[in-house]
């Protein structure tokens, strides 16, 4: 074990030994050793054994802190004499990683072990034994389709052709290997996926292929033994029993989805959302928590929301109560969801063995984002051949439950294995796979090599304002001679989305809106006229030409806080999120195939774009005022710096600030939404318009007469 992995123990130390909560820069300076500093000195912390523990620079201590308080080993308290400073403070967690240090553990570069896949001269002389067959694959790919061994894990990185491995090695077991197409399943996560998988089987002209998700294998396994398993009929639930099953638990608890958001959220993440929206996600977080303790095999206990502060009292007695509402009301009215089927349908082939369906091959597509209800339901079904497919790279969805580790473990479950790693990448230019290489180095994963030539396109922008920010985008959708389905708008935050969104909505560009919530919603395509604006995690598996990463700062990658408060509540990531993190930025750059722009406003970019990324990258700086984006050029060291008249700068931000705060103390006044005052998409139209009187207030979206005679006045005096 390199000593360096056990470097964050000595933070933890250092917090230990500090006799008071500290900030970060102290921290910092601590741990640097620069006796220098005031306080260092007054406290005589330089006597400390932790002092000077780190030869690291300040940035790099910075980084460190920051991922040891993503995930939980250092906390964030609030001093008594001021509510707004916050220091430093170790964790339960955090003390019981001083004497038994695990985290490390969790990293993948610990985890994997690389060992790079072999092509032989025998191996080569049986792909010319098959021709045309293997004729459109490079060797690895080749190699991954033909294995005849019994078990086989293909590591398929970004582009690398993972799905045409998968069904051409479907075809090979069936033309070649004289395999019982009936004797084959093919599994999956998404409809979207499985709906691939199934098109290029069939269109290789092979049917009678068992391809399903995980979830469609359960349901179809359910409805053909129902009477063995339930005492009446009982059905999926659909949105409509939801959002029924949620209105009734928040009665019977005598409250309002009005009185629930504003307990169950706080103000920074209801910030930009409509009601509507704030209502879905709270129902989702509802079925999440029931889903996650049912996948734990756990009742629903109070207790087991672990570590609850003051903060979440409240909230956890109510997402509590609603939960326990859920679970009685759905077992009286005889339905299930995703969780129920695959947990029931463990349990029939559990108690009746005679049930579980013979397959003699499986495949598992996407196994990085594999649980362990589903590790136990391909465990039970035992196939004689196993053939995983997926990528420790792109593993995103550790807060639902998914575990890397199964992927990373593949070799330790099914000794004697085949590895074959495919690294050649057929979607991005040789410019973008350099740079996410570059991006996870820390994981010590193997580098990805392009096949595709090409100029580099990589830009980093650089912008004075979020309001800069959106309108740099906007201009340049606009003038994209590009179909508008080849570009692709991330974030990795609804909240930046939806203000975009807004905006966009009031200049009628249309565009199709994909969030990471839980539902059928996240499988709508975009059609040819329109942009898709996406989280990452609801853009994972696509790609398009033109890739616009926003807001990329350090507030942003990685994610402070959760738009899901229950995932902080019952602490779900037992995994390294800030690598998580990271791996989200990779996802989110690997979607462009020719061009990508990275952009932020503020100061400083995410600490997950190095220097040797920095030298990459283009670099440009736009600065504009909120009315006007017409910019003229100077040239500065090879970079392009933009440049506009900064007459009021950044006030488009600052009223749109104090149109929100505004409309906020309107909305506890009267006790409403704040979106009945006046909705976001309202906002960014005044903002963008720029009224003078009440009768110009007429032309804003959202705006009728009642409404103007109310707050006209008002909105004049703040925007003026």
């Amino acid at each position: 074990m390199d000593k360096k992995e056990l470097d964050y123990i000595n933070i933890l130390k250092a917090l230990h030994e500090i006799p008071f909560g500290v900030g970060k820069k102290l921290l910092a300076d601590f741990l640097a050793g620069i006796a220098t500093n005031p306080s260092i000195k007054k406290n005589k912390l330089n006597e400390l054994a932790s002092f000077g523990s780190l030869a690291y620079g300040e940035d790099e201590i910075m980084q460190l802190i920051d991922s040891l308080i993503l995930n939980g080993l250092i906390s964030l308290a609030s001093v008594s004499w001021n509510k707004f400073l916050k220091v430093l403070e170790l964790s339960d967690k955090g003390r019981e990683e001083i004497l038994n240090p695990q985290f490390y553990k969790k990293k993948l570069g610990f985890n994997y072990n690389h060992a790079k896949t072999e092509i032989s001269e025998e191996d080569k002389k049986i792909f010319d034994a098959f021709g045309s067959f293997l004729s459109d694959y490079n060797d690895l790919q080749k190699k991954a389709i033909i294995s005849k061994n019994k078990n086989i894990l293909c590591i398929a990185g970004a582009g690398s052709g993972k799905t045409t491995v998968l069904t051409k090695r479907i075809e090979f077991l069936v033309r070649y290997c004289s395999v019982d197409p009936k004797k084959i399943l093919a599994i999956t996560f998404t409809r979207k996926a499985r709906q691939e998988m199934v098109s290029r089987i069939q269109g290789n002209g092979l049917f009678d292929i068992n391809v399903e998700t995980f979830n469609s294998f359960c349901e179809k396994i359910l409805k053909r033994n129902s009477d063995l398993i339930y005492d009446k009929e009982v059905r999926v639930l659909n949105y409509r029993d939801k959002v029924r099953m949620i209105n009734r638990a928040l009665e019977k608890l005598n409250t309002t989805m009005g009185r629930a958001i504003s307990i169950y959220f706080s103000p920074q993440q209801m910030r930009s959302k409509t009601m509507e929206q704030l209502a879905n996600v709270f129902a989702n977080d509802c079925f999440f928590v029931r889903d996650y303790f049912k996948f734990k095999n756990t009742p629903i206990d109070r207790e087991l929301f672990s570590e609850i502060n003051d903060k979440h009292t409240a909230a956890a007695n109510l997402m509590f109560g609603v939960c326990t509402y859920i679970g009685a009301y759905m077992k009286k009215y005889g339905l299930r969801d995703f969780a129920d089927q695959i947990m029931d349908a463990i349990w029939l082939f559990e108690n009746h063995k005679d049930k579980i369906p013979q397959y003699d091959y499986i495949l598992v597509d996407e196994y990085q984002d594999v649980n362990s209800t589903q590790i136990k339901l391909l465990d039970i079904l035992d196939a004689k051949h196993m053939f995983a497919v997926g990528d420790p790279r792109q593993s995103i969805f550790g807060w639902r439950g998914s575990d890397v580790s199964y992927i990373l473990g593949f070799e330790d479950k099914y000794p004697g294995c085949e590895l074959i790693t495919l690294t050649k990448n057929y979607r991005s230019t040789k410019p973008i796979v350099g740079l996410i290489n570059e991006a996870i180095k820390k994981m010590q994963l193997p580098d990805l090599d392009s096949v595709n030539e090409g100029a580099p396109d990589l830009k980093l922008i650089n912008f004075s304002s979020e309001m800069a920010e959106f309108d740099y985008l906007i201009n340049e959708i606009q003038s994209s001679n590009l179909p508008k389905n080849e570009i692709f708008v991330l974030a990795r935050t609804n909240r930046l989305l939806n203000d975009l969104s807004n905006l966009m909505k009031v200049k009628n560009i249309k565009h199709i809106r994909r969030s990471d919530e839980m539902k059928a919603s996240m499988n709508v395509m975009a059609k040819q006229d329109e942009i898709t604006l996406a989280t990452i995690h609801g853009i994972k598996g696509m790609e398009a030409e033109l890739v616009f990463l926003m807001g990329a700062t350090s507030q942003n990658f990685p994610c402070k806080g959760t738009e899901h408060p229950v995932v902080e509540m019952i602490k779900v990531h037992e995994y390294d999120k800030e690598e998580e993190e990271r791996r989200l930025f990779y996802v989110g750059m690997s979607r462009a195939r020719k061009s990508l722009r990275i952009t932020y406003s503020g100061s400083k970019p995410s600490y997950f774009i190095t220097p040797e990324m920095t030298a990459m990258l283009k670099q440009e700086s736009i600065i504009t005022n909120q009315r006007s984006t017409s910019t003229s050029n100077n040239h500065v060291g090879g970079s392009k710096l933009y440049k506009t008249q900064k007459t009021s700068n950044n006030k488009g931000v600052e009223i749109i600030a104090s149109l929100k705060e505004w409309r906020l103390e309107l909305s506890r006044k009267y006790n409403i939404p704040a979106y009945r005052v006046l909705t976001d998409r309202t906002l960014f139209d005044i903002v963008d318009k720029m009224p003078t009187s009440l009768e110009e207030l007429n032309s804003i979206h959202g705006l009728g007469y009642a409404k103007i005679s109310k707050y006209g006045e008002d909105i004049l005096l703040l925007i003026s």
